[in-house]
């Protein structure tokens, strides 16, 4: 399905970012012109899933949708208990919700927006694990999403008693969605494991994720992506998702997880949280199209062709030398804004400063992930710069060509090309205690 879309004018992107308080959220949809601000629920689905839907049983428990639904996901990840959500978030509330207590400790590779604000809205605390070569943003490393082994174990010998589960993110969207290796995770669970501690995988890119073990790891050439998403979760406890990404769906998600007491514990939040544990939140329609493209997107030529749109847009940043967080990973290109405004104090967020000035220049929404999205600390209220500031130019999945790939390399070489003239950012006016960056207030300085 194809929609008309139109051109706008510097002015009025001008005036239409004002209004919206210079937070890109807050714009309205026909206001964009490229909408690059995520790849969740925005992908094309395929004839199979819209033919899917029209057998979509709506029964209000035990609907014909949600066993097709489970038996997809039980083939596919190997878990038995399956809980259908309404999306990833969801999933994160409803296990959390079971699983985290005042004052634990959850360490992650990097976790993202979401889970961290589940976590800390419980007045627990989300650790940072991850591999020290993903802070480098020009540094070629194939597996920069991994877990530090060294920082994991460290959270587990200081805390004894006081963590639940850890989380382990494929692909860890938040260093610039970077895969992490067969390898490390069966290094990670197994550390966590001799601690007695499970491992939740935070699965909304876990398609993607075996497809860059399959091309990136020594021993995985020959193994299908099914076998080798098989092989991943044979490690984990339990999976939570947000099928929005790698089933390309507008709506829905899961929680899956080999033990009976998590699962008992987390229908007891379902119920009242999403709706009754066969459907969670979904029609039986969404279920039907979940289940069709978690099939067909855990294929090596789907996956294949997704990745090269985002491989074809690094390489035209690459021909204009705008720094962006290498190798490219399989869902978006992550813009290095410390190395593009280089005149605007991190107190001032450059990714943010350069998110408006993508969508000034040719009405492009991308997304900040950093310094913003990173919040207060919840103990000192300070924000937190210690990790990377970037813009995130995130690719629907089967929605735009190659062409539009290169009208926003040349809409960013055009920002690039002038960076030295932007020295002033934006400053908070308005900020929501958690998960400030999609409602966030913001004004421009100088």
């Amino acid at each position: 399905m194809v929609e008309p879309i139109r051109m706008s004018t510097r002015e009025e992107r001008e005036q239409w970012l004002k209004e919206a308080h210079y937070n890109v959220f807050q714009l309205k949809a026909e206001q964009v012109y490229i909408d690059l601000l995520t790849d969740s629920g925005t992908g094309s689905m395929t004839d199979r899933q819209w033919s899917a839907m029209m057998l979509g049983d709506e029964s209000y428990a035990g609907a014909k949708s949600f066993y097709r639904f489970e038996q997809t996901v039980q083939r596919i990840l190997g878990m038995k208990y399956v809980i259908p959500t309404h999306q990833g978030r969801a999933a994160e509330n409803v296990l959390f919700s079971y699983l985290v207590k005042a004052g634990d400790v959850i360490p992650g590779n990097a976790h993202f927006d979401t889970t961290k604000g589940h976590i800390e809205a419980r007045h627990a605390h989300a650790i940072d694990v991850t591999t020290d070569d993903a802070k480098d943003t020009q540094k070629e490393v194939p597996f920069k999403g991994n877990v530090s082994l060294e920082k994991l174990e460290k959270v587990l010998k200081e805390n004894p008693g006081k963590v639940p589960f850890m989380v382990l993110t494929v692909t860890n969207n938040t260093v610039g969605g970077q895969p992490v290796s067969m390898n490390n995770i069966k290094e990670t669970c197994a550390l966590c494991h001799r601690y007695d501690v499970p491992v939740v995988m935070d699965s909304a890119r876990f398609a993607e994720n075996a497809y860059f073990i399959k091309m990136r790891e020594p021993g995985y050439a020959d193994k299908t992506i099914k076998e080798i998403v098989r092989e991943m979760y044979e490690q984990a406890d339990a999976a939570t998702m947000s099928a929005k990404k790698d089933a390309i769906v507008n709506m829905g998600g899961f929680i899956a997880t080999n033990r009976k007491d998590w699962y008992d514990g987390a229908k007891s939040f379902c119920i009242p949280f999403e709706g009754y544990v066969t459907y969670g939140g979904l029609n039986g329609r969404d279920m039907e199209a979940i289940a069709v493209g978690l099939d067909e997107n855990t294929e090596f030529d789907m996956l294949h062709t997704r990745v090269h749109q985002v491989r074809h847009l690094a390489e035209k940043l690459d021909e204009y030398g705008i720094p962006y967080q290498r190798p490219a990973g399989g869902h978006a290109i992550f813009v290095d804004a410390d190395k593009v405004l280089t005149h605007v104090p991190k107190e001032e967020f450059p990714a943010q400063t350069l998110t408006c000035e993508l969508y000034l220049e040719a009405g492009i929404r991308a997304c900040e992930i950093g310094y913003m999205l990173a919040d207060r600390d919840p103990d000192t209220h300070e924000n937190r710069f210690g990790g990377l500031d970037l813009l995130r130019l995130a690719i629907p999945r089967r929605v735009y060509t190659d062409n539009h790939m290169d009208v926003v390399a040349a809409a960013l070489k055009n920002v690039y090309d002038r960076r030295e003239s932007v020295t002033r950012g934006v400053a908070i006016e308005w900020e929501a205690p958690l998960m400030r960056h999609f409602t966030v207030q913001l004004k421009r300085l100088g």
